[in-house]
């Protein structure tokens, strides 16, 4: 993973004016370093996807798969144009895969000593996005866990940016009513 990282940053530095359409067509050349330049610009929107739908402990390696499954399938992509949304596609499932493979987990006691109170903290507000409607459980954790943008999630989603800013907004109200903070 820290290999792959390093290659972003390097391609993030070299490559500042190279266009996502442009990387989009350089992989569908074979281009391994545009996948490279792809994996940079989608990488933080796959990571929220996952996130919402499966343990965090799952999430660095199942984010590999998916872009393991876009690599080889890559000249299937019908619409060039979209590669955003069949890369969420491939995520939600290859979570919805990993959750029906994986064996019932015994949760652990809520007194159980040990772990930081805001990491137990987050993990809590993590669980009540995660039963959002996927619409705003996604933008959600693009926008609180990811960082990015209301443009960025719009570019990487396909979505107009006017159902980005809905989205976030009536997901951040509903958030807040879940936790009790709504006033």
């Amino acid at each position: 993973m820290e290999h792959v990282l390093e290659l972003v940053a390097v391609h993030r530095v070299t490559e500042p004016g190279v266009s996502l359409s442009g990387t989009i067509r350089a992989v569908a050349g074979g281009d391994r370093d545009a996948f490279v330049r792809l994996y940079a610009e989608y990488a933080r929107m796959i990571h929220a996807i996952l996130l919402g739908r499966v343990p965090r402990c799952d999430v660095d390696d199942l984010a590999q798969d998916v872009f393991l499954i876009a690599y080889t399938h890559f000249a299937e992509v019908r619409n060039r144009a979209a590669v955003g949304a069949w890369l969420a596609t491939i995520a939600r499932n290859r979570a919805t895969d990993h959750l029906r493979q994986t064996r019932n987990q015994v949760e652990l006691p809520e007194d159980l000593p040990g772990g930081e109170p805001i990491e137990a903290e987050t993990i809590a507000i993590l669980d009540v996005i995660r039963r959002l409607p996927e619409a705003y459980r996604d933008t959600l954790l693009m926008r609180l866990v990811e960082g990015m943008s209301g443009h960025e999630i719009a570019d990487r989603t396909g979505l107009a940016p006017g159902s980005v800013r809905v989205n976030l907004h009536r997901g951040m109200k509903l958030l807040r009513e879940k936790l009790g903070l709504e006033t």
